[in-house]
């Protein structure tokens, strides 16, 4: 939600991809809100990019994941590097992305009542912290235009409240001729 989390459960994931994938992996804390609001953690992503580049990393090997409100920030991150003319990474693995700050889903409501940790109201509460400004596509991607995106793998449950977000997503992405593979479980 932009405004809690941290390294320690980051490293524990990303640990996991590194031993099972036998990859290297970045761990990225980026600044919360509501003390550092929108775009710091654009703005730290950025960094963290441009850091792995600085360290000999090419683009086309790199693929950012992220879970929740850090799916959302890889897709907010590619924008970003579109606008400063940037090559885009490999790919994005974005689980349960939370892509739509204005919460106009109708998942919020329907699923609502079997995902009761992450409720519309909630998710609204995070987002007035992060932002005055919902619909800016860096804080929430699905309102991008005109950008060409890096191939995703978008992971869902069928019952979470955020499920229109990464269907949406998806929809949006294969629309505007990006590839995009979404999996719902």
């Amino acid at each position: 939600g932009y405004t809690c989390g941290g390294l320690d459960y980051a490293k524990g994931f990303g640990s996991k991809l590194a031993s099972r994938f036998g990859m290297k992996v970045l761990c990225c804390a980026y600044r919360l809100a509501p003390e550092h609001r929108f775009p710091c953690a654009v703005d730290d992503a950025l960094e963290a990019y441009k850091y792995l580049i600085s360290n000999g990393f090419k683009p086309k090997r790199i693929i950012l994941c992220g879970e929740s409100a850090g799916g959302g920030l890889c897709y907010s991150l590619c924008i970003k590097l579109s606008e400063l003319d940037m090559e885009q990474p490999a790919g994005i693995i974005a689980i349960s992305p939370w892509t739509d700050l204005t919460s106009s889903g109708q998942s919020y409501t329907d699923n609502a009542d079997v995902d009761p940790s992450m409720t519309k109201e909630r998710l609204q509460l995070f987002a007035d912290c992060y932002t005055d400004d919902k619909k800016n596509p860096l804080a929430s991607p699905l309102f991008f235009e005109d950008v060409k995106f890096p191939p995703s793998l978008i992971f869902v449950g069928s019952d979470e409240v955020m499920l229109d977000d990464a269907r949406q997503m998806h929809e949006k992405l294969i629309s505007t001729g990006s590839r995009s593979k979404l999996i719902e479980a």
